[in-house]
């Protein structure tokens, strides 16, 4: 059995040592419950550069990692997710401007994550930066997403496959069709916030987003996680956002934050997430634990509208 190696805590590089070996230690082979229904998270900040899309691939993979299924879709014209995840995503891939604007099955442009099993993505590929202009004309053009998604569940019962107990989408920043169609589809949302300045700037809007799609487009939407990201508990700043965030949702913050880290920044130019990058890093294990405890609340409630 493994063992807890005796630091001694008195510098901030030892003690954090020593977090990370108790980490590592509980978190190892450790896994998750499955979710009574397969759930559905849309990650969203209309904020840029808070760590949407490294939230969205890292989360999945740690929930693969501990033996849950889990489908990522890319909803983001940029692409960054499906390059994380390793996935093919050059033009004419199939890819999810097919299944949004062609009506192609969603399980056409399906690709399994090759380091990671129970791990699945749909790629985008730059085709969707036109889609925001030609899902305009389309019919029933804000439900497109959820109508696939749904159908491909469903598929999946038909079949006797395994169900998929995660399905997490990453979206533009920008508030258009995309983002709007990652709403409809999502039961829950999760927000990333980074602690720093500003953080708090757009989110009222955001919530204010939430409600509109909730009253008019998908009134079971609700905002069930927040993740604090970009987190230095070295500055005042970063300490004083956090307590913020906590203050104002206390229910949906997770206990988990996620630090600045290279090795985070440094994972998807590998076409990788961290936590097959550098599974030891303190980003990986931050990840790790904040998969694990969203997994834990499924449990906990069903609804923090």
């Amino acid at each position: 059995m493994d063992s807890i190696p005796e630091v001694d805590e008195d510098t901030p590089l030892a003690a954090q040592l020593a977090f990370d070996a108790r980490r590592r230690i509980e978190l190892q082979g450790r896994r998750f419950p499955k979710p009574a229904s397969t759930r559905i998270l849309t990650v969203a900040n209309q904020k840029g550069g808070v760590g949407k899309t490294t939230t969205t691939v890292n989360l999945a993979a740690g929930l693969a990692l501990a033996g849950l299924n889990v489908l990522v879709i890319d909803n983001d014209p940029q692409g960054n997710a499906s390059t994380a995840l390793g996935l093919e995503h050059r033009a004419g891939t199939q890819s999810i401007y097919e299944v949004l604007v062609e009506d192609a099955p969603l399980s056409s442009a399906i690709q399994a994550c090759p380091d990671i099993p129970r791990l699945w993505g749909v790629p985008a590929t730059i085709d969707l930066s036109g889609a925001e202009i030609e899902l305009v004309s389309l019919v029933s053009r804000e439900t497109r997403l959820r109508r696939a998604v749904d159908a491909y569940l469903q598929e999946r019962v038909e079949k006797g496959e395994e169900p998929i107990d995660y399905v997490l989408v990453d979206c533009p920043p920008s508030l258009g069709l995309l983002t709007v169609n990652a709403f409809v589809v999502g039961r829950e949302v999760l927000i990333p916030i980074q602690c720093e300045y500003y953080a708090l700037e757009g989110l009222t809007q955001l919530l204010k987003t939430i409600d509109l799609i909730r009253a008019h487009l998908n009134p079971g939407l609700s905002v069930s996680t927040i993740l604090l990201t970009m987190y230095d508990g070295r500055t005042n700043l970063a300490q004083q956002v956090a307590q913020e965030v906590r203050s104002h949702f206390p229910e949906q913050t997770l206990r988990t934050t996620v630090p600045r880290s290279v090795r985070i920044s440094e994972a998807p130019s590998h076409g990788q997430s961290v936590m097959t990058y550098d599974p030891t890093s303190t980003g990986a294990l931050a990840y790790l634990e904040a998969a694990r405890e969203l997994a834990e609340r499924a449990f906990q409630r069903a609804d923090l509208r």
